[in-house]
């Protein structure tokens, strides 16, 4: 039976998806849709931040040569080549606009960026074997065959969950400086990787090594604080860095978040331990994910899972029936480009409980 009849039930789904946000006015839905470490806001970090909670609110936040000073104290970069954004949004919208000629990205992928291009400005590959995978020469040869100016990587990828290893990474980081392109490293989903400590190009050295290369780390994901709206943006080409700090508005960082950063240092070893529960609660929720027989599951090393949705159900329908009948809010990715329309879904990972009642909805639609 096709569930999905009409376009109310898909209205349905964009009504949610258009909020961006906000759900917390639906206190008792299961939000799988956006990306969220769920194990760190449970340090004493969040405990110190609401014990100052009405001086934060009433004071006004410093200026960007304050909070570039903390975000550098925090991530052990030069103060000259960091910039925190409100949320990496901010500086992902700033950074394109300081971004000339084509630029190429890997399809489906995190639309935000291309969004902010013309679209004959991108150029995009796909991967076509049929979980998404690809690799450092993947992109190598159809960049070499497809010139670009800039080229986005974003690893783990989003949705697709595909990771390049170190080596990859610095493979196609120096390719990218042998031919004049700017390299544009997206690792906001790094720090949930195996071995995580190791896999960052957030490191002083390697910013020099590779000086047009710039690096974004979405600190609202891998933290679990989304509301704070805190990300930053690392390079060597520090007149690129100047030049962005100027552009960004004169109180681009709350209260809140200059807080974060200020007090986050103390609290870093709960951060790495977080991180390991959480890589623990997504190869449980992966080995169960597997044992439904109408999904098909993609390797990640991302907080999220890719799926694609196999008879008797299609993606819109599968999330629209979980949202109704069991308040769970998934992505159908409806407007991602690269893949076939209605065929596939990504999910969040979530903490051992919510996952459970995830994996219970969906044996229950077997």
């Amino acid at each position: 039976m096709d569930h999905f009849q009409n376009k109310e039930d898909e209205q349905l789904l964009k009504k949610y998806y258009s909020r961006y946000g906000g759900f917390w006015i639906y206190p008792n839905m299961l939000d799988y849709c956006y990306l969220v470490n769920p194990y760190f806001n449970r340090s004493k970090i969040i405990d110190e931040m609401e014990a100052n909670f009405r001086t934060l609110i009433s004071e006004y936040p410093a200026g960007m040569s304050v909070n570039s000073n903390l975000a550098s104290e925090c991530w052990n970069i030069k103060q000259e080549y960091i910039i925190p954004g409100n949320g990496a949004a901010e500086l992902i919208k700033v950074l394109m606009e300081n971004l000339d000629g084509k630029v190429g990205v890997i399809r489906p992928t995190f639309e935000e960026y291309p969004n902010r291009m013309l679209d004959e400005q991108v150029v995009a590959f796909v991967s076509r074997n049929e979980t998404f995978r690809y690799d450092a020469d993947d992109l190598i040869e159809f960049f070499g065959k497809n010139p670009v100016n800039s080229l986005l990587l974003i690893n783990p990828d989003n949705p697709s969950g595909n990771f390049i290893m170190m080596d990859g990474v610095h493979k196609v980081a120096q390719w990218c400086q042998n031919n004049g392109i700017r390299f544009v490293l997206d690792e906001s989903f790094v720090d949930f990787s195996v071995g995580f400590a190791n896999n960052t190009f957030l490191n002083n050295m390697i910013l020099e090594k590779y000086p047009h290369m710039c690096v974004m780390k979405s600190i609202s994901k891998s933290y679990g604080v989304p509301g704070l709206r805190l990300g930053i943006l690392c390079s060597a080409d520090t007149a690129l860095i100047a030049k962005m700090k100027k552009q960004v508005s004169i109180w681009n960082i709350n209260s809140f978040a200059e807080y974060f950063m200020q007090i986050y240092p103390k609290y870093r070893e709960d951060y790495y331990i977080a991180c390991e529960q959480f890589i623990q609660a997504r190869e449980d929720f992966e080995v169960e994910l597997k044992k439904i027989p109408f999904i098909k599951v993609m390797p990640s090393q991302a907080n999220y899972f890719f799926l694609e949705v196999l008879p008797p159900y299609k993606a819109k329908e599968l999330c629209v029936i979980l949202l109704k009948k069991y308040n769970i809010l998934a992505s159908a990715c409806l407007v991602k480009k690269g893949i076939e329309p209605n065929r596939y879904m990504r999910i969040a990972v979530r903490d051992h409980v919510d996952n459970e009642l995830f994996i219970k909805a969906m044996r229950e639609l077997i």
